[in-house]
């Protein structure tokens, strides 16, 4: 006897069902590779049009200035909250609903796998990113760890024009290792982090000058506070 043939509904929940299976093997797969083994490239480099200069750097051989300065002034919750600040996801859809230029919420561990995994995204694309957004960030926060979210972030952020991670940017900026970046130095890397192809950190001036400066000074509050206890125990 010949097998009925399935309905077109069928077929499709079942190819769906497959494929879905298959992304959920793969992107676990994927992202405890990752936990082990540098990251090799994201979207953002294959696609920039200056290139991609980058130096794959250990945490330990990066400047605790840097990671305070990126905790001071990008998530100041990093090492107590679930990869999600919901706090900060509050004020900023407060702030959007005003109008004028949308501003995230987004967390380091947010970023991180924004930028490994995902693309940058503008206008409605930045929407369609947010639900993997979300898996990618339960992932790494699950299969990671607090420490090497922040080793692959300050690998894989843009520091500079065709310029990515920590390493590339102190030697682009500073010539010298990211290991001894001064609290001044660091901190004026982490004001370009949200803006660095608009953002200098040689010759800054205006708000870019006085927010470093600003980071620079709670570098010292995130030591004093535990901010940074994820990391340095």
């Amino acid at each position: 006897m010949t097998e009925p043939k399935r309905s077109f509904s069928a077929r499709f929940f079942r190819f769906t069902f497959k494929w879905l299976l298959y992304f959920l093997i793969g992107s676990v797969a994927l992202t405890a590779i990752y936990a082990v083994v540098p990251v090799p490239t994201t979207l953002t480099m294959l696609f920039d049009s200056n290139g991609a200069t980058r130096d794959w750097t250990r945490l330990s051989n990066i400047s605790p200035n840097l990671v305070r300065a990126v905790i001071a002034a990008e998530d100041g919750k990093f090492c107590n909250h679930d990869g999600f600040d919901r706090e900060a996801i509050e004020k900023a859809l407060e702030r959007n609903k005003s109008g004028g230029r949308m501003r995230g919420g987004s967390t380091i561990s947010q970023q991180t796998a924004k930028n490994v995994f995902l693309w940058q995204g503008s206008g409605w694309t930045r929407y369609l990113r947010k639900v993997p957004e979300v898996y990618f960030t339960f992932l790494i926060e699950t299969i990671w760890g607090k420490r090497r979210i922040m080793e692959v972030y300050l690998n894989v952020a843009e520091t500079g024009i065709g310029t990515y991670g920590a390493e590339a940017g102190a030697q682009r900026y500073y010539k010298k290792s990211a290991k001894n970046l001064t609290r001044q130095e660091a901190a004026r890397i982490a004001a370009v982090l949200p803006l660095p192809k608009k953002r200098a950190v040689h010759g800054a001036g205006g708000f870019t000058r006085r927010y470093g400066n600003s980071i620079a000074a709670r570098i010292r509050v995130v030591q004093r506070d535990g901010l940074d206890s994820c990391i340095y125990k």
